[in-house]
């Protein structure tokens, strides 16, 4: 299978996710809109979602997949059967332990990290310590469900664990379904969301187990023992966890700055879901693809191929997300118009949400290009160049966040997570290119010069056309007028973008059937084949 043909077979699966998290967006804000409940679930949600993206998403993307695909490659699947359960033993352990302790310090938790700016002995204070007991046993599901997600990529069965997150939106859409059809109030609503995470979190560990079951492997539970490849798992998993997490910390630090302030919580995760779209199916799909591809490439010395990977990886990630970033730059209010703009959800909660996503949306390259830059790091078995740098990251973040929001509330905060989102991707870019593991190719320089030239018409075009539409998709235009507008104007986008893109040489039919077609083993095409009117 191409490297392409995987980024979509990943992307696709994230894509249909993405949907079904919109769908449940759309629900929340209709039936909490931004309300104090809806801050509680927020808030007592990213606890658990953060240390799922610190501890199991990040950590085991880039420590456990290389250290799994050498076992591979050196012993067979016997081989890595045996580090697997080493593995397994420890981690449950482990998760198993800050589990308990974390659920017996959650009111202390909830007052010094999630919320500070909750007052203490408010039910809105008490409702997020309850929430929080309820769903932290979510991240002990989803930490070994990231294990055995990275188990299925690394014996290139990407399928299954794409797609193993629509069942958290699933879970949570019957949850706010139910509450919505028996009149729930947004009380009883947050409870019926909260026992959803957690039974989404237990399908989903059933659903992966099986997936690796179905793929030869089945692992069973050993003794916890500090093995030498579990050493060296933990030594690479530390620092990659900090690493991954990076959007995840920022988030937090936004988090607890917003608490202060009535709705900025629920108002950020409505603008985060939206840009999330394209972040998802893009930048996760390059991620998770990239970094098994990488480290196989690298294992057997194919270190010219190791570089083509990475560029056409690059060159795949901007030629979609240029375009949606312009879009949520130009279209922000519309969007957020058409998804949210229901129920409990009025008018000037619009403006703040619309605002938020459209300083996002200039974020959403940069964000991008983390997730396909870092696997170059990873893939060397290098976690801690990435930490350092997001330990900058995170600084500048937490500085102009407290620097921004008296000013500029909600949209300070986002402001500040873009300017750090970009500063990971200088960092990241140069040391690559320093230490020669990185070298922009011919085609891809030139195509990027133009993708960049495209984008920028079409949100020309778009800006342009916005103002014809603008009376057919006020606040009191019917909801399928909107929608039919909105789905015109984005037709439109990809008509422009598209269409410039091929006629000034950033993309050509030849290049992308190239791209779908070169298999595994396949070497990459000569520089000669890769000229730039491609």
């Amino acid at each position: 299978m191409s490297l392409v043909r995987k980024f979509m077979t990943v992307g696709g699966a994230t894509l249909g996710s993405r949907f079904f998290g919109f769908a449940r967006e759309t629900m929340m804000a209709a039936a909490l809109g931004t309300g104090p409940m809806a801050d509680a679930f927020y808030a007592a949600f990213r606890f658990p979602n953060l240390f799922r993206r610190l501890f199991a998403e990040g950590a085991f993307n880039a420590a456990f997949v290389p250290l799994f695909a050498k076992e591979i490659e050196g012993g067979g699947k016997e081989a890595a059967k045996k580090f697997s359960e080493e593995v397994f033993g420890v981690l449950f352990t482990v998760l198993l332990l800050i589990t308990i302790v974390m659920e017996l310090a959650m009111p202390l938790i909830v007052r010094t990290i999630i919320a500070p700016g909750f007052e203490v002995g408010s039910e809105k204070y008490d409702v997020t310590v309850k929430l929080a007991i309820v769903m932290f046993p979510y991240l002990m599901c989803m930490s070994l469900t990231a294990m055995l997600s990275g188990m299925l990529n690394s014996l290139h069965h990407y399928f299954a664990a794409a797609v193993a997150p629509i069942f958290l939106n699933v879970m949570m859409i019957g949850a706010l379904g139910y509450g919505l059809w028996t009149g729930a109030d947004p009380l009883m609503t947050a409870w019926y969301l909260s026992w959803g995470v957690l039974g989404a979190g237990l399908l989903q560990m059933g659903v992966l187990y099986a997936g690796v079951r179905q793929a030869g492997m089945s692992i069973g539970f050993k003794r916890p023992r500090m093995t030498p490849n579990v050493k060296r798992l933990l030594v690479l998993a530390f620092p990659a966890a900090i690493t991954g997490g990076i959007t995840q910390i920022n988030q937090l630090i936004g988090q607890m700055i917003a608490s202060t302030k009535e709705g900025a919580i629920s108002a950020l995760q409505y603008a985060d879901r939206l840009y999330q779209l394209p972040l998802g199916v893009v930048g996760i799909a390059v991620g998770v693809v990239l970094l098994p591809e990488l480290s196989r490439a690298l294992r057997a010395g194919h270190h010219v191929e190791a570089s083509n990977i990475q560029n056409r990886s690059l060159e795949f990630s901007l030629f979609l997300t240029l375009p949606a970033a312009g879009a949520l730059w130009v279209l922000s209010d519309e969007i957020i118009r058409v998804v949210y703009e229901h129920g409990a959800f009025n008018t000037s909660m619009t403006d703040t949400v619309a605002g938020i996503l459209a300083i996002y949306g200039l974020g959403l390259p940069g964000f991008v290009m983390i997730k396909a830059l870092n696997p170059g790091f990873f893939a060397r078995e290098d976690t801690k160049t990435p930490m350092r740098f997001t330990m900058i990251s995170v600084a500048v973040n937490c500085a102009l966040a407290l620097s921004l929001f008296p000013f500029f509330a909600e949209r300070g905060i986002a402001t500040a997570e873009v300017v750090s989102g970009w500063l990971t991707t200088v960092l990241l870019f140069t040391a690559l290119v320093r230490r020669g593991h990185f070298e922009m190719d011919r085609p891809f320089v030139w195509r990027l010069v133009r993708l960049v030239i495209a984008a920028g018409v079409m949100a020309g075009a778009l800006e342009y056309a916005s103002i014809y539409t603008a009376p057919y998709i006020g606040a009191q235009s019917p909801l399928l007028q909107q929608i039919g507008v909105v789905l015109a104007l984005i037709g439109i986008a990809m008509v422009v973008y598209f269409g410039t893109a091929f006629a000034i040489g950033g993309a050509s039919l030849g290049m992308l059937r190239r791209n779908l077609k070169r298999g595994k083993g396949t070497p990459p095409p000569a520089a000669a084949d890769q000229s730039p009117q491609d």
